[in-house]
């Protein structure tokens, strides 16, 4: 369901979707093309980060595509409507973001683990636990996702089973990944791996506060907007900025080799 916007609301959108969709594309391009500065062992963990970065931005293309269908500004009808773009009709599909972050979550978790120090068989159990607790935090979130207004129980119900394995994944990478993080001989290094585990978690945080913001009585095009902002900030942090993290690590980790 979309909602009348104001133009300042619109805009807001506009200009966040495309800054996010620039931002994923350089983030993909300099990964990649840096890729070749660092060790054989740690170019996965590179190549692995640039791929993130660029299925979110063909996913920026489809939802920024999408919101620029959803609203016109062209027709004799909006001269007289001069708050802001007319609905077209066309329904704003944010089910983007959600095949988006299907793919790009556990892989973004895959390229910190890449980067640790982690024999074969704790990297594998790592990849699969935390692979498969993404994916059903992301499921379960999305039916609540498409509840903007009326009755909101069904968002509540999805926030909360989300949540539970939210949680779960916060503590693996911030607690059950701790030995590892310490076990590296270089204090910079392991800063660096600490700075990924955080800022991946902080980031997340925005999340389920964002999905909260209908639930805050919010009128729904206010809830929409703050709704699509939120996610793009997080989106970035996440993955452009752990990822340039990754390669910092990466590299370090090369140099001293």
């Amino acid at each position: 369901m979309m909602f009348e916007m104001t133009d300042l609301q619109y805009q807001a959108v506009y200009n966040t979707l495309s800054f996010s969709l620039a931002s994923m594309s350089a983030t993909t391009m300099y990964l990649w093309f840096r890729a070749g500065a660092v060790a054989d062992k740690y170019k996965s963990a590179v190549y692995i980060s640039g791929l993130v970065t660029f299925i979110a931005a063909y996913h920026y293309m489809r939802i920024f595509n999408s919101w620029v269908d959803a609203y016109d500004y062209s027709g004799d009808a909006y001269i007289t409507h001069h708050d802001g773009p007319l609905l077209t009709g066309v329904p704003f599909n944010d089910a983007y973001r959600y095949m988006d972050w299907l793919l790009t979550v556990p892989l973004l978790l895959i390229e910190i683990l890449l980067v640790m120090k982690l024999d074969e068989k704790e990297f594998n159990s790592r990849a699969w636990t935390l692979g498969a607790g993404s994916a059903l935090m992301i499921v379960s979130g999305y039916y609540g996702e498409l509840v903007v207004t009326g009755d909101l129980t069904p968002r509540w119900v999805c926030w909360f089973l989300s949540m539970a394995f939210f949680l779960y994944i916060v503590y693996e990478l911030l607690v059950g990944l701790a030995a590892a993080t310490k076990s590296e001989e270089n204090p910079v290094i392991a800063s660096k791996i600490g700075t990924a585990q955080v800022m991946t978690c902080i980031s997340w945080c925005t999340y389920p506060i964002v999905y909260l913001f209908p639930m805050f009585q919010i009128n729904p095009a206010g809830a929409v907007v703050g709704i699509q902002l939120g996610y793009c900030v997080s989106d970035i942090i996440s993955k452009c900025g752990v990822g340039l993290v990754i390669y910092q690590i990466s590299y370090a980790k090369s140099q001293k080799k």
